[in-house]
């Protein structure tokens, strides 16, 4: 480690925030983008990430779905070695602990705060491949490097950067307000030496007029003595899948003949960008339904993915949402449950080994006659298939622990090509269940679910090209926006 961030000869970048949010990831993705257009062999990378949104790799392993955005843009597979390091909370003060692509074990806080030396370590490695493997690593922190309570063992934030001797650019967000005490504060909360490594300067989401700031640009740069880099406006509309926050909308289109979607938010809700292609299509309103709130009239209500499926089957009954979805199917309308929530489609979720939280079973919904075991071996796999719902070509990704089994799935939901079935469907045709993730980025299954669930299609986006078309429009930002002449020295020094 050393003193300073001068003399810096790998090519390495690590982006880093003043908060949660404030841009880094759609930073990174765009930068990865920039870079390979030209021909740069680039590649994302993130130390540690907390994250319920979860991506299967290329090598069969998980990481954070940030990460697999960012390898999107950076025109490469997702790779295990691209976020080493993934922590999935299933408590308040516990997480499961994926190392390189696999589940290691469940740890609360302290304990995983005494094996950060040993993460370190893996997360190292994978730096040290990816450095010996491209031209360019672009790394991205995780929060903020000026919690001080989390600096002694950091391997997120400046531990990283200060362990390879990395520049470092800091971001802010200016929607939120208080941009400039956010950048000024985090400078002032740092060691020397970490502040030494900060380059630059960077402002995401401005809106209005840009000449309007430039007074505080300049009393930024003085009091800072780091150069702003740029401003990079407010994209309207933009579309990049989130790293784990909920998005605060729900869908706009106020077509009459829309099909109505509701998604309970579990406390444990994983990969919920399983719902961006319905919530960006035009003939779908999309609401999620929150905790206080009853399940509105619907066409189709979704149970999404859950890292910890008992408790939030216990949450949800807290809710009452147990009793709306049967009010629901009453009146006729779909089910469809997604990997956790399709186990609570069940009758029982038993966890003999306490994966997820205490030993023990659960009542599950009851609506599809199976039960689910929780083992400790997790199932990750890439799959394809069809959709025995008009033979439609499906494509998707597995992640879960359990294994279910029972009469329900003699009817299942999907053909895999390696010979398995997957999932159930009820005999009336309300209810459908699958362990696939990604289940509605395929056009030709949403299309066959959305006609399923009573929507006369006329309009299916190709959500594939939404995500190109997502990260080449930030590309273009960033290479507007931004001096990018630091960049240019880091390829050529």
């Amino acid at each position: 480690m050393r003193a300073s961030g001068k003399n810096i000869t790998s090519k390495t970048l690590m982006i880093q925030g003043t908060t949660s949010d404030a841009g880094k990831s759609v930073m990174v993705a765009g930068l990865c983008r920039l870079l390979a257009r030209r021909g740069v062999r680039v590649v994302p990378f993130k130390p540690q990430n907390m994250a319920l949104n979860s991506a299967v790799t290329v090598d069969g392993g998980e990481i954070g779905r940030a990460q697999a955005v960012q390898a999107q843009a950076a025109f490469l597979e997702p790779h295990a070695d691209m976020n080493p390091v993934l922590l999935k909370p299933n408590t308040d003060i516990g997480a499961q602990v994926i190392v390189h692509g696999r589940a290691l074990s469940n740890m609360d806080a302290r304990r995983y705060h005494d094996y950060k030396p040993v993460a370190m370590r893996a997360v190292l490695e994978s730096y040290r491949r990816l450095l010996a493997a491209y031209d360019v690593v672009l790394v991205e922190g995780a929060g903020s490097p000026a919690e001080i309570n989390l600096r002694d063992k950091d391997i997120a934030n400046m531990g990283f950067a200060e362990a390879v001797d990395c520049p470092v650019w800091l971001v802010g967000d200016i929607d939120r307000g208080g941009v400039f005490a956010h950048l000024y504060g985090t400078l002032a909360l740092l060691a020397p030496s970490e502040r030494a490594r900060i380059t630059g300067l960077i402002i995401n989401r401005f809106r209005g007029d840009i000449s309007l700031l430039a007074s505080g640009l300049e009393w930024l740069t003085q009091e800072t003595g780091k150069p702003v880099l740029g401003v990079l406006p407010y994209l309207q509309g933009l579309h990049l899948e989130a790293e784990d926050a909920l998005p605060h909308e729900t869908s706009a289109n106020k077509d009459e003949r829309r099909l109505r979607v509701a998604v309970p938010v579990l406390a444990r809700i994983s990969n919920h960008t399983d719902f961006d292609p319905l919530r960006l299509h035009p003939q779908v309103e999309l609401r999620w339904v929150r905790p206080g709130e009853t399940i509105p009239p619907s066409d189709l209500v979704i149970l999404p993915g859950s890292k910890s499926t008992r408790g939030d089957l216990r949450r949800l009954r807290q809710q009452g949402w147990d009793t709306d979805i049967q009010r629901h199917l009453r009146y006729g309308g779909k089910v469809i449950g997604i990997c956790g929530g399709f186990q609570m489609l069940g009758r029982h979720v038993h966890d003999p080994a306490g994966l997820e939280g205490e030993p023990g079973s659960s009542p599950a919904l009851g609506l599809l006659d199976f039960i689910t075991t929780l083992e400790p071996e997790k199932q990750l796999r890439r799959v394809e298939g069809r959709l025995l719902l008009e033979e439609a070509p499906v494509t998707g990704y597995e992640i879960h622990a359990g294994v279910s089994n029972g009469p329900a799935l003699s009817r299942p939901a999907v053909r895999l090509t390696d010979g398995r079935l997957d999932g159930a469907a009820s005999a009336d045709g309300q209810l459908l269940g699958t362990y696939l993730h990604g289940l509605f980025d395929t056009a030709s299954a949403r299309d066959a679910l959305l006609r399923w669930a009573g929507l006369a299609v006329r309009e299916t986006p190709d959500y594939r090209q939404l995500r190109e078309d997502g990260i080449n429009r930030l590309a273009d930002a960033i290479a507007e926006h931004l001096d990018l002449r630091l960049l240019e020295g880091l390829l050529t020094g």
